[in-house]
């Protein structure tokens, strides 16, 4: 998306999003509450696209226009829970499912050939992500002492597979793309026994698991939908390459909408513990990029695979957890959890992307090109 050309034309979108804040500011200590939640927005959208026009901050602007989405739904609940009798969560299944039906028509039996061609990679990536993020999601909610259906969120999001933006961070990073795709598809494949499984282990004291209708959960936002989009990509392949186009915008407006969705339904518990959430999230990701990425450096791995494994280990599917609360009932306590991690992984998984990506791994030369773009990848060559 390009708005204006040059640098004077980012420029100018810099200059208002400083004016919009400075109204923001001064509408909110006049508490007329009813801009401010308008202004907020406006000023992370310009923000955003003020963010296109440098080369390190633009891998942030898609996150930044996520945060004001969420910024919105804060102030403005009432537009994202209902349209008159119809609950707007009804729509959070089906939108994940679109986004994993995306995922499938962009795999190929090509992909999982790299189970064969780098096992030690897919195993260690798939091993460490499965045992670091449950593990830290039980110990943090844990610490904290949150409330038990607040605390099981967290443990959720843990036991959660690898998230769809992995590979987005892995392409900007100059990590190993095949191995960030093989390592994504493969955690997701094993979400519906592992995920249930780890959950009523790690979970089970803080809220009732029903084991197999959990497994059936995931089927049938996961498993399904990838399966019917791989058929779609041999069946039908070549006679749709709009939706190579369409996919990527639709998937991040799906993650939007989902997200705003989740914030409004649990706005007045995020008010009551959000501060305190937002810290257990940011140090639950942060531990798990940190523990990823050390544990392939101890197993010798090189580093474009560490920072692979390392943002494998850290990112993970917060849409699915949140489906998942959704059919728990739990949304809006049980979801909050989800609802934050997403746009903290995303500022901490582009932040740490962008700075590697200035720093060249002394295994790669400058011009690599990765192999396989995923739906999720050829949406990362939107951001960088």
């Amino acid at each position: 998306m390009r708005i204006m050309k040059g640098k004077s034309g980012y420029l100018l979108f810099y200059i208002v999003a400083a004016v919009i804040l400075l109204a923001w500011i001064f509408v909110t200590l006049q508490e007329l509450h009813n801009w401010g939640g308008w202004l907020l927005m406006s000023f992370f959208f310009a923000l955003a696209i003020a963010f296109r026009g440098n080369q390190f901050l633009k891998g942030l602007s898609y996150t930044v226009m996520i945060i004001g989405v969420v910024s919105f739904a804060m102030y403005h609940p009432q537009y994202f829970k209902t349209i008159g009798s119809f609950k707007l969560s009804a729509f959070i299944i089906p939108l994940l499912q679109i986004i994993m039906f995306g995922m499938g028509t962009e795999l190929s039996l090509k992909d999982f050939a790299n189970v064969v061609r780098m096992p030690k990679g897919i195993i260690v990536g798939v091993v460490f992500h499965y045992l670091i993020m449950p593990l830290l999601g039980f110990g943090i909610a844990n610490l904290f002492q949150f409330p038990s259906e607040i605390a099981a969120g967290i443990i959720l999001v843990g036991c959660c597979p690898s998230g769809l933006a992995s590979n987005v961070m892995s392409y900007l990073a100059r990590a190993n793309l095949a191995l960030s795709v093989s390592v994504t598809t493969i955690s997701t494949l094993l979400a519906p026994f592992l995920t249930p499984l780890l959950l009523q282990w790690l979970g089970g004291s803080f809220v009732q698991i029903d084991f197999w209708v959990m497994v059936w959960d995931i089927t049938k936002i996961v498993i399904i939908p990838i399966v019917a989009g791989l058929a779609f990509h041999y069946l039908m392949r070549g006679r749709f390459n709009w939706l190579d186009k369409v996919m990527p915008l639709l998937s991040m407006a799906g993650i939007a909408c989902i997200l705003a969705i989740m914030v409004a339904a649990g706005r007045d518990n995020l008010l009551k513990v959000g501060a305190l959430l937002l810290v257990a999230t940011f140090l639950h990701n942060v531990a798990g990029f940190f523990l990823g990425y050390w544990s392939a450096r101890i197993l010798k791995f090189q580093e474009r695979d560490c920072r692979t494994i390392a943002l494998e280990v850290g990112m993970q599917n917060a849409g699915l957890a949140t489906g998942l609360a959704l059919t728990m009932g739990k949304i809006a306590t049980v979801g909050l959890a989800p609802a934050i991690f997403g746009p903290v992984m995303n500022v901490n998984g582009s932040s740490l992307a962008s700075w590697w990506h200035n720093h060249l791994p002394d295994d790669v030369p400058e011009t690599t090109d990765d192999g396989p773009q995923t739906t999720i990848t050829k949406q990362a060559s939107q951001l960088k």
